[in-house]
């Protein structure tokens, strides 16, 4: 859903940068869970705002600068269980992740190693071993996501 930046002033806030649609709504998560050395960890949100491009957020037991500093960098998670369901022809790029990439020729292209946003539309990053693909996550070029076989059919070469 996001990460630790930093803290935010010398009261214990962080800085959030969130990997959501929109930036305030994991402010409607009350537990957010933040992976530190390997683990995963819960924490109460107490208090939380939209702060520029992030979002200013306190939780319980990080009480000063430090304990919040001491948080950077950790990915900040809520529990699947949690979150609404997506619409139709709507995914979320955690379940995108993993997904085998084929092409209308029946071709692989790999496999979905990650996403991200460039303002005009999501990019699918494709692996196939050193291979990379980067595909617009457009309806031109993404044709089908069929969730249960863990495939999306593409319209892409694989000499493109």
């Amino acid at each position: 859903m996001g990460y630790v930046s930093g803290a935010f002033g010398i009261r214990g806030w962080l800085n959030v940068v969130a990997d959501t649609e929109f930036a305030d709504s994991l402010l409607d998560y009350e537990t957010w869970w933040l992976k530190r050395n390997g683990e995963w960890h819960a924490y109460v949100l107490e208090e939380g705002a939209v702060h520029t491009k992030k979002l200013a957020a306190k939780l319980v037991g990080v009480d000063d600068r430090d304990a919040a500093f001491a948080l950077k960098s950790c990915e900040v998670a809520v529990p699947r269980s949690l979150m609404p369901a997506a619409d139709e022809g709507e995914y979320y790029w955690a379940d995108l992740v993993g997904m085998t990439v084929v092409n209308t020729a029946a071709e692989s292209l790999g496999v979905v190693d990650k996403l991200f946003a460039t303002g005009a539309n999501d990019v699918l990053v494709v692996r196939d071993g050193e291979t990379e693909r980067l595909l617009p996550f457009v309806a031109p070029v993404v044709l089908k996501v069929d969730t249960e076989a863990r495939s999306i059919t593409v319209d892409w070469g694989l000499d493109y």
